[in-house]
């Protein structure tokens, strides 16, 4: 059945963006939180793990700018950064954690508000959990946290058409695919093409109950 709507931005969705509640999110096998400078050793042993799957879909970094999967400090600087971001409510960066160990990460990135209310969701996940039904959970634990506290009205996903594994996502969620953006943006010196899903506020309230209840409750992924 349905549920009533509670989110903060029905009150009046121009004004001041809502405080949110929560800095650690829940779902049913993730946990959701920001990183710290204390999540260094992990963070950097995942990084270079998975270096070439995952950087293949990345930007390239600035050359000459510290590498924060081998520099602590610069890692420390990138944490502080996104806790900035949380302050300011322009951004909300998660580690995803799985039976308390680190396997990735989940940001809602660039949140505008006025008219728009809109963040895009990024993600990446450790090769040796990929395919774990653990990264659409985190997307629905995400989802339910921007509309929910933080009264957002859409959040976006563009990826890039080939990167199959990670348009997986969307498409377990029933994302809606609203098509190829072109030349969207630079990945390794490249201007590539990307697929945008979309949820709004409204799809998400008519279909929360039905993606709770298929990732986060008792008879979710194993």
């Amino acid at each position: 059945m349905r549920r009533e709507r509670t989110r903060a931005a029905d009150a009046g969705r121009p004004g001041a963006p809502p405080e949110p509640r929560s800095t650690a999110l829940f779902g049913r096998r993730v946990m959701l939180r920001p990183l710290t400078l204390s999540d260094f050793a992990s963070w950097r042993e995942v990084r270079l793990r998975c270096h070439e799957w995952l950087t293949v879909w990345e930007p390239s970094r600035q050359a000459g700018a510290p590498d924060p999967t081998t520099d602590r400090d610069a890692f420390g600087v990138r944490c502080a950064a996104r806790q900035r971001e949380r302050a300011l409510g322009t951004g909300h960066g998660f580690g995803i954690f799985h039976e308390g160990r680190f396997c990735g990460e989940i940001n809602l990135n660039t949140v505008q508000r006025g008219p728009f209310q809109n963040a895009y969701v990024g993600y990446w996940i450790d090769q040796a959990v990929a395919g774990r039904g653990l990264m659409p959970e985190a997307v629905v634990v995400l989802a339910r946290f921007a509309f929910e506290e933080l009264g957002l009205h859409r959040l976006q996903v563009s990826i890039i058409p080939r990167n199959t594994a990670s348009r997986r996502v969307p498409e377990k969620l029933g994302l809606r695919d609203e098509g190829t953006a072109l030349r969207y943006l630079e990945i390794n010196g490249v201007w590539e093409d990307h697929v945008r899903y979309a949820i709004t506020a409204e799809e998400w309230d008519e279909r929360r109950d039905e993606l709770e209840m298929a990732w986060l409750g008792p008879d979710g992924p194993p």
